[in-house]
C-alpha cells in the first residue's frame, strides 16, 4: 500500500511539473535550466578549500597530498551517488531534511535542517574570511575585516533576485573558475614541457619525489589533511538543494551527479600534480594561494593577479550560494512547523526573503572574526563547517540505505538512479567519515569544532522535545505525500 501510494504521489507531481514549468515546488519558481546546474555542480566543488586551503595542504603533506585528494574524491563519488538515488525517488527542495525525515525518524529531520543551515552560514563565514584575504594581495593595507563587511552586505542584496538570475549569475562565476583552473593546467602543462618562464629550468614532474620523497611528512601528516580535503569538497551537495527549482530534475540531476569523477580528476588531482611539477612542494606555505604562487614563480605577476582575482570571485561565489542554500533551508523547516512561520514567506520572484536576511545578518559574525583573529579565521572556521557539512553527508547514506532496505523488502519503488555497490558502498563512506572525524580530534586546529559540536547538539535535542511537547502533531511521522499536503495549507 505505502509503495502504491508513494508512485501515485510521484505520478500527479511529475503531471504537475510539466502542466506548469515555471511553478516549482512549495511555491519555488523553477527556473534552473541544465546548464545551470551543471555549472554550479560543477563550480559548487571548486572553492576556498582547493584555492586557499590547499597551501596548507601542501606544506603540511607535500606530494602526497594528491593521493588524499584521490582517495577523498572516491567517498564524494559514492555520496553523490547515494543523494542521486534519493533524489530520483523523490526529489524535493530541502531533500537531505525531507529524506532524514521520512527514512531516521522526524528528530533526524530537524536536526539536518538546522545543522545544514549552520553549516552554510558558517561557510559563508569562512568565504568572506578568504576573500579578504584575497584582497590583501593588491591592498596589504586593507583590514581583513573591512573587506569582509563589504562583501556580506554587496552579496546579501545580489542575492535578492529571481532563482533564474541567480542561476545564471552562478554559471558565469563558475565559468570563470573552470576556465582559469583549464588555463594554469595548460600554462603548466607548457612550462613542464617547452621549459619556458623562470620555472621552467626547475620544472619537471620529478619534484613530486625529489624533495624528500612523495610521503616528506611521513604518512601520519598525510592523514591529518583529510579534513581539509574534506572541507574542500563540501557543498558538491548543493545541487540537492536546488531539486525544488530544476526544470527537470529527474534529467539534470543524475547527468550532473554522473560528472563528479572527472570533475575530481581534473580540477583537484590534475591541477595539483601540475602545480607541484611546476613549483616543489616546499614553496607553498599556509595562507597563501598555491596557484597564485606558482604563477609568480613562473615570473607573470599578471598571471598571478588574474589568478587572485579568479579565486577571489570563488570565494564570492560560494557564499553567494550559502545565502541561497541557507533561505531555502528554513524555508523547509517553516514549512515543517520546525522553524518560525515567518521564514515560509515567498516574494513575488520566489525569494525566500526573511530567511535570506537572516542568514546574512549572522554571516556577519565573520567580520568579528576577522577582527579578532584576522591570522587564524581561516582555520577556526573551516574546522567548524567541516564538522557541520559532514553531519549532512552521514545523513544522506544513513537515509539511502534505509530507502534501499525498503525497496528490497517491496515497500518502495526503485530510484531509477541506483548507487552502485550499495549497501557496501555506503558503509565504506560511512567508516571513512568515522575516521576523518578520529582525527580532526587529535589535529589541535581542527579540535576546536569539536567543542561546538557537542553544544549544537545539546542544542538540537532540548528544542526538539520542548517544540515536540508543545506541538506534537508537528513531529509526527507522515508519509511524503501527507506531509507535502499539510505544506499547502
Amino acid at each position: 500500500m505505502t509503495s502504491e501510494r508513494v508512485t501515485q504521489r510521484q505520478t500527479a507531481g511529475q503531471a504537475t511539473d510539466e502542466a506548469n514549468d515555471e511553478a516549482g515546488e512549495e511555491g519555488y519558481q523553477r527556473g534552473l535550466g541544465n546548464r545551470q546546474i551543471q555549472m554550479i555542480a560543477i563550480g559548487g566543488a571548486i572553492g576556498t578549500g582547493l584555492f586557499l586551503g590547499a597551501g596548507k595542504a601542501i606544506a603540511k603533506a607535500g606530494p602526497s597530498l594528491i593521493l588524499a585528494y584521490l582517495i577523498v574524491g572516491l567517498i564524494i563519488f559514492f555520496i553523490m551517488r547515494a543523494l542521486g538515488e534519493l533524489l530520483m525517488y523523490r526529489p524535493v527542495s530541502g531533500s537531505f531534511s525531507e529524506y532524514a525525515r521520512e527514512f531516521l525518524g522526524p528528530f533526524f529531520g530537524y536536526a539536518t535542517g538546522w545543522t545544514y543551515w549552520l553549516f552554510w552560514v558558517v561557510t559563508g563565514i569562512t568565504e568572506v574570511t578568504a576573500a579578504a584575504t584575497y584582497v590583501q594581495y593588491w591592498w596589504p593595507s586593507v583590514p581583513q575585516w573591512t573587506s569582509a563587511l563589504v562583501f556580506t552586505v554587496v552579496l546579501y542584496f545580489v542575492n535578492l533576485i529571481s532563482v533564474k538570475l541567480f542561476g545564471e549569475l552562478e554559471f558565469w562565476f563558475s565559468m570563470v573558475k573552470v576556465t582559469a583552473i583549464i588555463g594554469m593546467i595548460l600554462i603548466g602543462i607548457g612550462v613542464l614541457t617547452v621549459g619556458f618562464s623562470k620555472a621552467g629550468p626547475t620544472a619537471s614532474v620529478s619534484n613530486l619525489w625529489a624533495h624528500g620523497g612523495f610521503f616528506p611528512h611521513g604518512v601520519g601528516n598525510t592523514l591529518m589533511t583529510l579534513q581539509i580535503v574534506v572541507f574542500a569538497f563540501l557543498a558538491v551537495e548543493l545541487v540537492g538543494v536546488t531539486a525544488g527549482e530544476s526544470k527537470d530534475p529527474k534529467t539534470v540531476l543524475p547527468k550532473a551527479i554522473n560528472t563528479v569523477p572527472w570533475r575530481i580528476g581534473l580540477f583537484y588531482i590534475g591541477a595539483l600534480i601540475i602545480i607541484m611539477s611546476v613549483v616543489p612542494w616546499t614553496e607553498f606555505s599556509a595562507g597563501h594561494s598555491p596557484f597564485v604562487i606558482a604563477f609568480a614563480r613562473i615570473g607573470l605577476p599578471l598571471g598571478a593577479g588574474i589568478v587572485n582575482f579568479v579565486v577571489l570571485t570563488a570565494a564570492l561565489s560560494s557564499c553567494n550560494s550559502g545565502m541561497y542554500s541557507t533561505g531555502r533551508m528554513l524555508r523547509d523547516l517553516a514549512l515543517n512547523g520546525q522553524g518560525p512561520k515567518v521564514f515560509a514567506r515567498l516574494t513575488k520572484s520566489g525569494t525566500p526573503l526573511i530567511g535570506t536576511t537572516v542568514s546574512a545578518a549572522l554571516m556577519l559574525i565573520g567580520v568579528w572574526i576577522n577582527y579578532e583573529w584576522p591570522s587564524n579565521a581561516f582555520t577556526y572556521v573551516v574546522s567548524f563547517a567541516t564538522i557541520s557539512g559532514m553531519w549532512a553527508w552521514i545523513m544522506i547514506l544513513l537515509a539511502q540505505l534505509r530507502y534501499r532496505a525498503k525497496v528490497n523488502r517491496g515497500e518502495l519503488p526503485a530510484s531509477g538512479f541506483r548507487m552502485p555497490g550499495a549497501p557496501w558502498t555506503s558503509w565504506i563512506a560511512l567508516v571513512f567519515l568515522g575516521v576523518v572525524i578520529v582525527l580532526m580530534a587529535i589535529d589541535p586546529d581542527a579540535r576546536v569544532s569539536l567543542y561546538a559540536a557537542p553544544v549544537w547538539a545539546a542544542i538540537m535535542i532540548v528544542s526538539y522535545f520542548v517544540l515536540k511537547a508543545r506541538t506534537p502533531e508537528v513531529f509526527a511521522a507522515k508519509l511524503p505525500e501527507e506531509r507535502r499536503e499539510s505544506e499547502k495549507v
